[in-house]
């Protein structure tokens, strides 16, 4: 096969030359009348039609097509993927596809297939190979896979021997060559846990392969210490992909390759290449694990996301260059922190990714175009990688590169939080304590389904010993072990995300209040038990999650404007052609975790379930306390903020303007508005106290009436269970005294929240104005935990976020060092600007008092001084007329870097910082405060009124700012891709999904063509999803500032972590000192206000006194791991104390 001299083809593996063309088998021809109805039905190509098309060689150059055969068993030509991707290479305006029937591939000679000028051919079962390669020498056409080199590929020793010349990592292995006339004679020595193929020796565990890679039948044999005998395994049948077998001996007959097994975590990994650039990967179970294949709803075998790393990417590059298949797929064992490829398939397509076939076909169109467009003189300019380098107009009007991107999320939408305390004494549950090495630190969390379950089993033991004789030895109160049993048995089954235990040792038992006065007293030690339920991700929130996944793509180049259509936003094509560094963190809460899967989903564009996307996606990050807020320097000042904020809200008298100063002295317009709402605070708890009674009342008439007695509530909740919850804040709210536990305001706020959002069908009265009043509430309490002063909130922030911060800092500045790590492929710079470049992309999910916190490091760690900049004053009073950090708030910090700028000037790196409150309210449309917009400097904007904050305004303005695509393409000097006839980008094939409201899919500027990426797109990051159970709307991001340098971000950062370990010192000293002052009555007492009751035992080292680190109750209505403070707001069983 020679390579043509008349034209240069750096990417074709093969030359190709034209010959007569006396059959056409067109299914694509762009003028003909039947193009529309082939294309609608599924690309009918049973049009085989012969003609003498002499006219052709009249045509004029120019109105040629170029055609592209597809040669290949009817099976593989009429195969799902292979329509949709050849209906989407169809629309590119020059390119018509040619299918070759199958009976004319198997029955006629060469001479008659019609013609093509690229050829995608490939082998599989019955395919005359010989025949293919025939016709490419007598026709010569581009070939997008090597003919020849698919021999090689049919039998694995070519494909290891090549695999070996290319340097690829593969398992250890030895090649077994039979005579099958003599079958004896061969290197073989078998023992009872080994084989000796040629000298080299395979323990057990190993595979025998059979040498034709067309012969599924791969065994492993186990080692006698296992069980011993063998996996068989063999091309999927139904649900079947591999039997165990009792055998534990080898073939006796044929050639093999023995390897050594991988032990890989259960997941094979499949890698399918479209050129050397692209690669898509996705896991599966490994047939070896238990044969049984997974299938969806849908009957199809489940296959997980995968993210590549950057060696991975080089392996694929070589696999795709060194077998030259173009489009080629092939398998990879990940195993001990290292990656081995362990058999190349060739020719493979990606089943079921609408997201692959546009990239596909894009990539393999570009291919064909680029190779034969200027001899056949099309007008055709390569839109080259405009995607792959992240290049945007920046705010201030310069061209720069972004380079990070780092947001810090709180969870979505939950389920409110619960929680129960018991004091036991148990042997049974000492000896559980020891048993999971609770004495180690005086403290332990059981979540874990057999943990759970063991603690159930001593539940069930007590309640039946306490049935038999009533004055046994059991001290545990027999309500509360109802509770408890209760509790773990719902939903029938254990996950660890929605049931914790915890026990914290105490040494002295635990001191009685004064409510408990009756109780016997008892010495010695005993166990605090805290069980804490609910609090898990709602489908609300899960939708919330999956669509600020998909508005957030719009941060990344190429997400908008007239890129947006064909390639599939910016960011996915970044992500697939491995210049995307992606690492999602989240903290070991449930909720939150489920939250970073369901963002990843909607910013990939992935398909299928949450917990395959978790398990390869999301780390947790309870290291070092990231992300959860385990820090033991919580510490007095909380706590004195806390016993503030309860004195002033206990006072029965108007807030006076002594109170402001107190509460307010930020003077933040949402804390004052808030006091003025409530005036009398003790009044507002009255009449809060009064609404829950009347709610409470409301429920049991509901339960009484047989009509709405099984009544089904939101994410299957019973109105028995609304009752428990609702009747235990009754009970916990209002004190013996008399007095209100201010520290259940955040609870009470919280389940009124969600009732009204999910469960306003049961029309109960006076909901909204609980609403009303527990939020104005809330809205002094949660922000004011967190400090009232600048001071305290900076001192307090500080205790929850120095090590995100460290990290964050970190992150900002990797992204120019390690630049070395992921250069990946230099030679292949053509029309890059930076060839190994990346954007790395830095998602934290969190919970409340994360948020809370590093806010408040911005506002008040003196990153910027307000007098001066104006700037940054409008944002500071944005964010304190923000008076909620609800669900899904959002800080982002986006690095970018200007290429023209001297690498040592400050001018070179540009950080901009945007923030968004999170998900829409019940009834904020009126008081919303109004921010400045994205990203609101660029040139075409600044005449427009400072007020983008409502979504409207935002869809509308968003294109103008960070999208005038066109211009870095005409500054990169390339011209945006050809839109004509056929229009290139791929609106058609949208897929329609009937769960979301049709009104959503208006095509605002932003999303031109999006909406075949996803049903659901909606306008702009402002997304209103009302279609879905009352799902909120997100409030859109607001810049509040946008020209800060990398040096000014990184010194602000150094200054407030430094500060903050000087102040842990003072902090230790202090506690000191504190806890030789108080009497150990009150440091103990957790039944009294001041102490938050509740909160105390969740986050500090419960070996220690409860006072320690007692967390802001905001954690609360947040999702803190710093959990429930709800007393249990559940399960009702007596429980009053």
């Amino acid at each position: 096969m020679s390579e043509p001299c008349d034209r240069p083809a750096p990417g074709a593996w093969e030359g190709r030359g034209r010959g007569d063309r006396d059959v056409v088998f067109v299914v694509g021809g762009e003028d003909d009348e039947q193009y529309i109805g082939q294309m609608e039905t599924g690309m009918r190509n049973e049009m085989f039609q012969e003609e003498e098309m002499e006219d052709d060689e009249d045509e004029s150059p120019s109105e040629r097509q170029i055609v592209v055969g597809i040669c290949a068993m009817m099976k593989k030509s009429k195969s799902k993927p292979m329509t949709q991707i050849l209906e989407r290479l169809c629309k590119f305006d020059y390119i018509d596809v040619v299918i070759f029937p199958e009976e004319v591939i198997l029955e006629e000679p060469v001479e008659k297939w019609p013609l093509c000028d690229c050829l995608i051919s490939f082998h599989s079962k019955g395919f005359p190979l010989d025949k293919a390669v025939e016709y490419a020498k007598l026709r010569n056409p581009l070939l997008i896979n090597d003919l020849n080199m698919q021999y090689f590929i049919q039998d694995r020793r070519e494909v290891y021997r090549i695999l070996k010349e290319e340097g690829i990592d593969l398992p250890r292995y030895a090649v077994l060559n039979r005579d099958p006339d003599n079958p004896e004679e061969c290197n073989l020595v078998e023992g009872e846990d080994h084989v000796e193929v040629n000298g080299e020796v395979f323990p057990k565990p190993f595979v025998e392969k059979p040498v034709c890679a067309e012969d599924h039948n791969v065994y492993i044999y186990y080692p006698t210490s296992a069980g011993g005998g063998s996996q068989r395994l063999f091309r999927k049948i139904g649900s079947r992909s591999s039997v165990y077998s009792p055998e534990s001996s080898v073939r006796k007959t044929g050639s093999y390759i023995y390897e050594e097994f991988m032990p890989t975590d259960g997941t094979d990994v499949k890698v399918y290449t479209v050129g050397p650039d692209y690669a898509h990967a996705e896991a599966r179970k490994s047939p070896a694990l238990d044969g049984k294949v997974e299938r969806d709803s849908e009957g199809k075998e489940i296959r997980y996301p995968v993210m590549l790393t950057a060696m991975e990417k080089l392996v694929a590059r070589k696999v795709c260059l060194a077998f030259k298949q173009t489009v080629c797929g092939f398998d990879l064992l990940r195993a001990n922190g290292h990656s081995f490829v362990c058999d190349v398939n060739g020719f493979s397509f990606v089943k079921n990714s609408m997201k692959y076939y546009d990239d596909c076909a894009k990539v393999l169109g570009n291919m064909v175009m680029r190779e034969l467009a200027p001899q056949f003189h099309i007008p055709w300019s390569i839109p080259m990688e405009a995607e792959d380098i992240p290049i945007v107009p920046t705010t201030s009007g310069t061209m720069m590169e972004l380079r990070c991107v780092i947001a810090i999320i709180r969870h979505g939408d939950r389920t409110p939080k619960q929680k129960m305390k018991m004091e036991v004494r148990h042997p049974l549950f000492f000896e559980l304590f020891e048993k999971h090495g609770g004495y180690k630190s005086g403290k332990l969390k059981l979540k874990k389904p057999k943990q759970l379950q063991e603690v159930l089993d001593i539940a069930r033991l007590l309640l039946v010993e306490l049935g038999q004789h009533n004055d046994c030895e059991i001290e545990e109160k027999k309500s509360k072990l109802e509770q408890l049993k209760t509790v773990l048995e719902m939903y029938g089954h254990f996950s660890g995300i929605n049931r914790k235990v915890q026990l914290t040792y105490l040494r002295n038992g635990q001191p009685k209040a004064s409510s408990e006065e009756e109780d016997s007293k008892r010495d010695g030690p005993s166990l605090l038990l805290v069980l804490k339920w609910g609090g898990e991700l709602t489908p609300a929130g899960r939708v919330q999650a999956e669509e600020l996944g998909r508005a957030f793509r719009c941060m990344y180049p190429g997400g908008q404007g007239d890129y947006a259509g064909f390639p599939g936003c910016g960011l996915l094509r970044l992500h697939s052609t491995y210049r995307h560094d992606l690492k999602i963190y989240a903290s070991d809460e449930g909720r939150v975790q489920m939250t970073a899967a369901a963002f990843a989903k909607g910013l990939l564009a992935l398909e299928g379930e949450l917990t395959p996307i978790l398990v390869q996606m999301v780390k947790s990050a309870n290291m070092n306390g990231l992300l959860d807020s385990d820090s033991d320097s919580l510490t007095d000042c909380q706590q004195k903020v806390k016993a503030r904020l309860h004195e002033i809200m206990q006072r029965d008298q108007d807030f006076a303007a002594e109170a402001y100063e107190k509460l307010a002295s930020t003077g933040s317009p949402s804390l004052v508005n808030s006091m003025k709402i409530i005036q009398n605070p003790v009044n507002t708890c009255d009449k809060v106290y009064t609404l829950i009674q009347s709610l409470t009342t409301q429920i049991r008439k509901r339960l009484e009436d047989p009509k709405s007695a099984d009544l089904q509530l939101y994410h299957s909740e019973t109105l028995e269970l609304m009752l428990q919850r609702w009747s235990k804040l009754e009970r916990d709210f209002r004190m013996k005294n008399g007095r209100y536990d201010i520290s259940k305001i955040p609870d009470i706020y919280d389940c009124i929240k969600y009732d009204s959002q999910h469960n306003a069908s049961l029309g109960l009265e006076d909901t909204l104005e609980l609403f009303r009043l527990s939020r104005a509430l809330a809205d002094i309490v949660i922000p004011q935990e967190y400090g009232i002063s600048k001071a305290e909130k900076l001192d307090i922030a500080q205790a929850y976020c120095v090590p995100l911060m460290k990290k964050i800092q970190l992150d900002l500045q990797r992204t120019h060092e390690d630049e070395a790590v992921n250069k990946l492929h230099p030679l292949y710079s053509r029309g890059v600007m930076s060839p190994g470049r990346h954007v790395r992309t830095r998602l934290y999910f969190t919970s409340e008092s994360h948020v809370h916190s590093l806010l408040s490091v911005f506002r008040y760690g003196g990153l910027l001084d307000e007098e001066k900049d104006q700037q940054w004053k409008q944002a500071m009073d944005y964010l304190s007329a923000v008076s909620e950090l609800n669900y899904m708030t959002q800080i982002v910090i986006m690095l970018y870097e200007d290429n023209n700028k001297d690498p040592s000037s400050e001018e070179r790196f540009h950080v901009e910082l945007h923030f968004s409150p999170g998900v829409k309210g019940c009834d904020d449309e009126e008081n919303v405060p109004l921010g400045y917009g994205f990203r609101p400097a660029s040139s075409e904007n600044q005449d427009k009124k400072p007020n983008q904050g409502s979504l409207e305004d935002l869809s509308q303005d968003q294109p103008d700012q960070a999208i005038p695509i066109s211009e870095p393409i005409n500054i990169q000097r390339r011209s945006p891709m050809i839109r004509n006839r056929k229009t290139g980008s791929m609106e058609v094939l949208s897929e329609t999904s009937p769960t979301h409201s049709s009104k959503g899919s208006i095509s605002h500027r932003l999303f031109p063509s999006c909406s075949r990426q996803s049903p659901e797109i909606k306008p702009t990051i402002g997304l209103g999803f009302e279609g879905c159970s009352m799902v909120p709307s997100i409030y859109p991001l607001e810049t509040l500032h946008n020209s800060l340098s990398l040096k000014q971000v990184d010194e602000f950062l150094n200054t407030v972590c430094e500060s903050s370990s000087e102040a842990h010192a003072k902090t230790m000293r202090a506690l000191s000192s504190l806890f030789d002052s108080q009497s150990q009555t009150s440091l103990y007492s957790p039944q009294q206000p001041l102490s938050s009751s509740g909160s105390e035992t969740s986050l500090r080292p419960p070996s220690q006194p409860l006072w320690h680190g007692s967390i802001p109750s905001s954690a609360v209505s947040s999702a803190g791991p710093s959990s429930p403070i709800t007393e249990s707001s559940g399960l009702n069983f007596s429980f009053s104390e």
